[in-house]
């Protein structure tokens, strides 16, 4: 069970894995449902956490539809981030219309060979996410997609998940369940849906607030959670 957990703040990150993160998604602006981090956050995380660290890669957070200077950004903070030594990124990309769009994703895959990719909850907002799996398979380098079922929470969107999950049997492509996931409630989560990954951002700060620093006693019944499930 791999246990990701959403970080701002170098801090953040020290701590995540100090209590047992698997992995580390950065960003900055996470009330804002997360955009690219600074350099310098970059490189001080990367210098001091040794568990992968995952880039968010969003130069805005206006939208998921891009036009070509956001896609010139995008393209410049992959460079950056594999330079630093991240393990992989986390993007998202749609068109006017809600769907993949598959030419800004093909670009920015070029310029991400060699690092893990998530397919970020932009895809929560997908006209039709079965629609939308397929297109994503058509992509290997796409290992994981993060989802709430296009529900509030992930556990409002178990249905969905499992319509997906379905969907998905026999293929590499794995989801990760988010948004409104913490300790107290990933055990009926993740009982229900067997994923094998999960993200938790708001629910292992304190008060369960974004602008809260993360609770080290939350991620370790996170963790402790995760392994009973194994």
């Amino acid at each position: 069970m791999i246990l990701e957990i959403g970080a701002t703040t170098l801090l953040d990150a020290i701590l995540a894995e100090e209590n047992g993160a698997d992995r580390i998604e950065l960003s900055s602006g996470m009330v804002d449902g997360g955009y690219t981090p600074s350099y310098g956050l970059m490189e001080k995380v990367m210098e001091q956490v040794k568990i992968p660290v995952h880039i968010v890669v969003r130069p805005h957070n206006q939208t998921f539809v891009y036009n070509k200077d956001d896609l010139d950004t995008m393209r410049r903070d992959i460079q950056l981030a594999k330079e630093l030594g991240a393990k992989g990124i986390i993007i998202g990309c749609l068109t006017e219309e809600k769907e993949i769009d598959v030419h800004v994703l093909s670009q920015l895959l070029s310029e991400a060979d060699g690092l893990d990719v998530t397919f970020s909850h932009a895809f929560d907002q997908v006209r039709d996410q079965e629609e939308a799996l397929e297109a994503l398979q058509h992509f290997p380098q796409i290992k994981r997609v993060t989802t709430s079922g296009s529900d509030k929470t992930a556990l409002a969107g178990i249905p969905q998940i499992k319509k997906l999950l379905r969907r998905l049997q026999g293929q590499p492509l794995t989801l990760v369940g988010s948004k409104g996931l913490k300790p107290e409630n990933m055990k009926p989560f993740l009982e229900v849906t067997k994923l094998t990954e999960v993200r938790l951002g708001a629910g292992v700060r304190v008060n369960c607030q974004y602008t809260q620093p993360i609770n080290p006693k939350s991620v370790q019944a996170a963790r402790q959670l995760c392994d009973k499930l194994k």
